[in-house]
């Protein structure tokens, strides 16, 4: 009997990559190939790639060497960001037998073109899911022109896939096992004006809620004019995770005004008192970019001083990258490396303190737990998930992978907490 042959789907950057890659690995798997995700001799690799910053193309064009001096036989596909912005000439050069974008034709393309080289029997049933989570992709593209962002660009115009679409794809991760379903997008507060029958994402939460067995739903990135009532209102359904993700980028509003953004500082504030009411045990999370051309030492203090009162779980922080075909590279009062880098410093040293005082608060609460990974605490086997509210939580055990479970948080552990069992603590 012959053995099937390997696909290896590579991915960097963002949770919409991931949703791609999961998409891509369906349709390789239903092709008749063996799919893994990590770099080994394969007869197939697709590398789903980021062009957010600068690094993340190094990382992007390192990969794709990686892949072609590990497999130098095997059928190269590139698809994602980098490509968009660096341009197919440029894959190929590097390596790429075929080179396509972050569309549903993209991805039909690229499952064709490595179709038509496979002689194993198709698979017709449900395959197993890569993760106890899954990223399901509902919308494309941003209309929006931030000054320091090259997406627009990369993955053009908004266009949003309809609740019937989405409720089919979370359908069949939950066939394939997967317990958690992350909804992301490149604009998701955007996702349902374009379509003939203009629609809210509450509507398209309410559809998932009503349409699908999935246990726990994330929904991902959304900005502060995103915080409705309504939206806030299905909270109430525990399927629905409490960590709710708010891009601020600066806390300054003139920087704020500067990076084009459609929101001021006291729009955040507000929205974040929104959810703390509707959702207490809510985790907020944020993204920040230091050092953006014109922000002075107070606009920084501003950034700062707004992470202190939200009370950020999370900070992913960013040097401002200067990125060419975008407003902001243009734009005088460059802010010096060394500056950006102590910036980032002093809002990473504030994003571990806010991140430790959040789960702090949480010791001795008992949280529901998704178990992800298998781990070692103590020379004894463990497993690694997330509660509810993102919290990472490793706990002894064994045979937990993809089963949810009280558990009551303890002490500090690294970046997340120890897990004890229920009754444990008493």
């Amino acid at each position: 009997m012959t053995s099937r042959p390997i696909a290896s789907v590579l991915t960097l950057g963002c949770k919409l990559n991931l949703a791609d890659s999961e998409q891509i690995a369906r349709g390789l798997r239903a092709a008749g190939f063996e799919v893994v995700d990590q770099v080994c001799e394969a007869q197939a690799v697709v590398v789903n790639t980021c062009s957010v910053t600068h690094v993340a193309d190094r990382k992007s064009r390192r990969l794709i060497r990686s892949v072609r001096r590990m497999s130098p036989g095997a059928a190269v596909a590139v698809m994602g960001c980098f490509p968009q912005s660096a341009g197919f000439d440029a894959a190929r050069e590097l390596g790429a037998d075929f080179v396509a974008g972050t569309r549903d034709a993209d991805k039909a393309a690229l499952l064709d073109f490595f179709a038509a080289q496979v002689t194993s029997e198709p698979v017709t049933t449900a395959a197993p899911a890569l993760h106890t989570r899954t990223f399901v992709k509902v919308q494309e593209g941003c209309n929006d022109v931030c000054a320091f962002c090259i997406v627009p660009r990369t993955r053009g115009r908004e266009e949003s896939r309809t609740p019937e679409a989405v409720c089919r794809e979370i359908a069949l991760a939950v066939e394939a096992g997967a317990r958690e379903s992350v909804v992301t997008g490149t604009q998701l507060g955007a996702w349902g004006r374009d379509l003939s029958e203009p629609l809210r994402p509450h509507q398209l939460i309410a559809a998932i809620l009503e349409d699908t067995e999935v246990a726990r739903i994330r929904f991902s990135s959304l900005q502060p004019q995103d915080i409705t009532p309504d939206l806030l209102a299905l909270w109430a359904d525990p399927r629905l995770m409490p960590h709710f993700h708010l891009a601020l980028q600066s806390g300054s509003d003139a920087t704020l005004r500067a990076m084009r953004r459609r929101y001021s500082r006291r729009d955040f504030l507000l929205a974040a008192e929104r959810i703390r009411a509707a959702v207490p045990a809510a985790a907020i999370t944020t993204d920040l970019i230091a050092g953006f051309p014109g922000e002075t030492d107070a606009d920084f203090a501003d950034t700062l001083s707004l992470c202190r009162e939200v009370g950020f779980a999370r900070v992913h922080t960013f040097p401002y990258s200067q990125r060419q075909r975008t407003a902001a590279a243009r734009m005088p009062g460059q802010v010096a490396p060394d500056v950006r880098k102590e910036r980032v410093a002093e809002l990473l040293a504030l994003g571990k303190r806010l991140s430790e005082t959040f789960r702090l608060r949480h010791a001795g609460a008992v949280r529901p737990v998704l178990w992800e990974t298998e781990r070692e605490l103590d020379g004894a086997a463990a497993w690694f998930g997330h509660t509810d509210n993102y919290i990472g939580v490793i706990m002894p055990g064994e045979g937990m992978r993809n089963r949810v479970t009280p558990v009551v948080l303890g002490p500090l552990l690294g970046e997340g907490m120890r897990g004890l069992p229920v009754g444990a603590a008493a």
